[in-house]
Order: C-alpha cells, then structure tokens, then sequence
C-alpha cells in the first residue's frame, strides 16, 4: 500500500480488495474484454479496468455521474464509453451478447424485481462469460441499523415482503445464490465483503503506518470462510454465463 495514498484511497482500498482480488484471474487472463459495468456511476471500477487493456462501457441512470467518469478517464488518458441507462433499457442500450464481463455493483438491491434484472444480465452476458455480483447484505444491514439506533428501520428489513426502501433490499446469501441460480448463472465464487473495513475508524488508517495493509490482509483472510460470512457489509458472487 503505497505512503501517498490520500487518506480516501486508502478506505476505498480496504472495501474494495476482497473484490479486485476475486476479479484479478478474469482481468488479467491475456486477452482484451467486452465489459459492462452497470451503474459504473463515475468511473471507480471501470477507469482501473480500462486501464488494463479492456474495453468498457458504463450504463448509468445519471448524467451527471457519467461526465464525472469522462473527466476522470480523461485525465488517466483512458477510453470509457458511456451509456445513459438502467437495467430496464439496458438490452436496448447495448444488446444482446454483448459482453464478456459485467460489473452489476451495488444495484440489484434497488431493482423492483432482482430476478427479472438477472435474466436480463444473463441475456448481455456471452456464453461463457461471467458476472461481477455485489450486493448489500441483510444481516449486515439489520445489524448496522440496531446498532446506530434506528430499530423500526432494523425490524422492518427482517421483512421479506415489505416494500422495498430508500436504501434498497439487501440479501442473504441463500437469497443470492438462489436468484444466480434461477437465472441460468453457475456460482464459481462467493465471498464476504467489507467484514471489518466499516467498523475500523478512518483515523486509524489514515493515522497509522501499515494499518490500511493489514486490514486489506484480514479482509482477504476472512472472505471465504463461513463463520465470517454473516458480519460482511457485501457479498460478492461470481456467475458463469
């Protein structure tokens, strides 16, 4: 982890590495990609995968995040394309068998109907290729809620039938894997996210020579093991099309 990091890579870091991680392998294959980050928003996924060769097109619902993304390839001499949009347009925007990788991060809790969202993916996605799953995770979620005080909010994601919120529908892991499943995706990995990364000060990290490392490394050792599982903030699921 490098000492000039800013202290906001260095947060941005220790989320993220469980999922540059996973990804690395598919990344680094050998050979150029078609990817599709869905809500890419401004560039913070697509910019570094673009950077290694691949070619890759943000769908986002917001103007103003995509301009933000053309400024940021810009000054890292990259080319993103960038596609106004959601998963409802998305066949529309980019079309079928379109991609040999697709981010979908941190939107399948907000879609009125996950499984519908994913028979779409699987549609873009070309045979063989894979899906970069992330989602929130309920119990993660009912227990961040508890513990900031906000309990009608916490009971009320215990609810599997209620509406879904402002802030979206997280999952369970069977609940995941399940919908992955049904949507004709083989699940090759699933790992928590972000087990400690949310509950460590920034302070800390931004204070503390090595710290920022070490946690990445405690992120990395915990992702795959089942008893860890339940305390990460995300889960990241792997699928092949």
């Amino acid at each position: 982890m490098s000492s000039t990091e800013r202290p906001a890579e260095r947060r941005v870091a220790a989320r993220t590495a469980v999922v540059w991680e996973t990804l690395r392998p598919i990344l680094e294959a050998g050979r150029p990609l078609d990817v599709l980050d869905i809500g890419g928003g401004t560039g913070g996924f697509a910019v570094p995968v673009a950077e290694l060769g691949h070619r890759v097109t943000v769908v986002d619902p917001s103007p103003d995040a995509l301009a933000a993304l053309g400024r940021r390839a810009r000054e890292l001499g990259v080319d993103v394309a960038a596609r106004q949009g959601d998963l409802s347009t998305l066949l529309e925007v980019t079309g079928s068998d379109s991609a040999d990788l697709v981010l979908c991060h941190g939107v399948l809790e907000v879609v009125p109907d996950p499984a519908a969202a994913l028979r779409t993916l699987r549609e873009v996605i070309r045979t063989r290729g894979t899906l970069s799953l992330l989602v929130a995770q309920r119990n993660a979620a009912v227990f961040a809620r508890a513990m900031a005080g906000h309990f009608v909010q916490a009971r009320a994601l215990l609810d599997e039938s209620a509406p879904v919120g402002r802030a979206g529908r997280p999952f369970t892991a069977d609940q995941a894997l399940a919908l992955l499943g049904d949507a004709g995706f083989e699940v090759s990995s699933l790992h928590g996210v972000r087990v400690f990364a949310d509950l460590v000060p920034g302070s800390l990290l931004d204070l503390e020579p090595g710290a920022t490392a070490a946690l990445i490394e405690l992120e990395q050792a915990v992702a795959e093991r089942p008893d860890y599982l339940p305390l990460a903030t995300q889960l990241h699921l792997v699928g092949t099309a």
